[in-house]
């Protein structure tokens, strides 16, 4: 069984590799290649002195202190004259994000009465395009960690008959790519779908759960934030942690009740998903269904983590793609946040700490981590704002690298 196993395998790598045949390709839409773009030092010194820790909640640049150094601890992980990032106007290894990240660590006692220093010592370069900002928080849900009529909704760790092969290690063409699949008998296949595994009971018998619900669409919100809180029924609580997917693609609901006609385009949020969700039981599960993607989960007592493995700061930590700005570095975000309390738009402009990813956010994007409860929910729920994004660089480290740009 094994030979066919690997041979099938064998089969799906070629699939992967293969082309759409002798046809003429139809055009696609260019799309405007990402940039990084020097700022002058007379615009530096103007943003810079606009920078605010306020609309973070902080009193003081000082309190990024713990989470910048969080930040250095995993660049210090990786090889030094590896590169970090690799995109049109910058070029940087680990070691000179490291030498930059540290460089800022030791001025930010002195930026509250000086924050044009961040100008003076730090080239600033803008990544154009703009960037989509949006938002993610921490969910709560009622769950409890043995079943009953109240809690009868699985929330599942990674099940045994996953299996996960790194598909580099086949041909360089398939680097950074992973299958994620299940043996079926003498040969291999996707790993089952929500509908198989919500709808048809696919992991039953396999005592992968590892706590249960009240509520299957709160189940489905904490697999799309990726992690959460579980309020148990004696009053504690247990931080719920990402720990693995099925490998699917994923497909946004929002965008499958605007095309079904459900809810207008522009009406779409997060809170308007979930009461269209709760109002009509009768095509929910259809609509959940439609999301082939599934996340898989552990319980821990601390939480919620980042992809850098530290703990994730509420308007400081940002989820980026690492390809375009690197895990680690500490990038200026400036954009407009809306304040639900008084109903109106606050400009936001300050220093994000880049310690997490995700699946959907692609190139400039960026995901901005909310918090927890109510407040983040809704912040998160409908964040898409357009913003900058700004990556100072020690103006020291570029200067004993005069190679460094691109």
């Amino acid at each position: 069984m094994m030979q066919r196993t690997i041979a099938f395998l064998c089969l799906a790598l070629l699939l992967l590799g293969a082309g759409c045949g002798p046809e003429t390709p139809r055009p696609l839409p260019v799309p405007e290649e990402p940039t990084y773009v020097p700022v002058d030092r007379d615009d530096a010194e103007d943003l810079a002195a606009l920078l605010s820790p306020g609309s973070q909640g902080l009193c003081s640049w000082s309190d990024l202190r713990p989470g910048i150094e969080q930040n250095l601890r995993y660049i210090r992980t990786r090889p030094g004259d590896a590169v970090c990032v690799r995109q049109p106007g910058l070029l940087l290894t680990w070691s000179q994000l490291e030498a930059s990240v540290s460089e800022l660590l030791a001025t930010l006692d002195e930026l509250d009465g000086d924050p044009e220093l961040l100008a003076e010592r730090f080239q600033w370069f803008k990544l154009e395009p703009g960037t989509l900002l949006t938002g993610y928080y921490e969910p709560w849900l009622a769950a409890s960690l043995t079943p009953d009529e109240t809690h009868k909704y699985p929330l599942y760790g990674v099940p045994d008959d996953l299996k996960v092969i790194d598909l580099g290690r086949f041909h360089p063409r398939w680097a950074g790519q992973k299958l994620v699949y299940r043996v079926d008998g003498d040969g291999i296949e996707p790993y089952h779908d929500r509908a198989a595994i919500d709808g048809a009971g696919a992991l039953d018998g396999q005592g992968s759960e590892i706590a249960w619900a009240a509520d299957p669409v709160d189940v489905f919100f904490l697999q799309v934030q990726g992690s959460g809180r579980l309020d148990l029924p004696d009053g504690s609580y247990k931080h719920i942690l990402y720990d693995g997917k099925n490998g699917l693609q994923y497909v946004s609901i929002g965008r499958v009740l605007i095309e079904k006609g459900f809810v207008p385009k522009e009406e779409m949020s997060m809170q308007r998903i979930r009461s269209f969700l709760d109002e009509n039981p009768d095509v929910a599960r259809d609509i959940l269904f439609a999301n082939p993607s599934y996340v898989f989960f552990r319980l821990s007592d601390e939480g919620p983590f980042g992809s850098i493995g530290s703990i994730l700061t509420p308007r400081v930590s940002v989820a980026v793609d690492r390809r375009m700005i690197p895990l680690g570095s500490v990038v200026a975000l400036k954009t407009a946040l809306m304040d639900y309390a008084e109903g109106e738009s606050k400009p936001f402009f300050s220093l994000v700490l880049a310690q997490d990813t995700g699946g959907a956010i692609q190139d400039t994007r960026v995901d901005l981590f909310c918090g927890t409860g109510v407040e983040a929910e809704t912040l998160a729920g409908h964040l898409q704002e357009r913003a900058e994004v700004y990556m100072p660089i020690s103006r020291r480290v570029l200067d004993s690298l005069p190679n460094n740009l691109e």
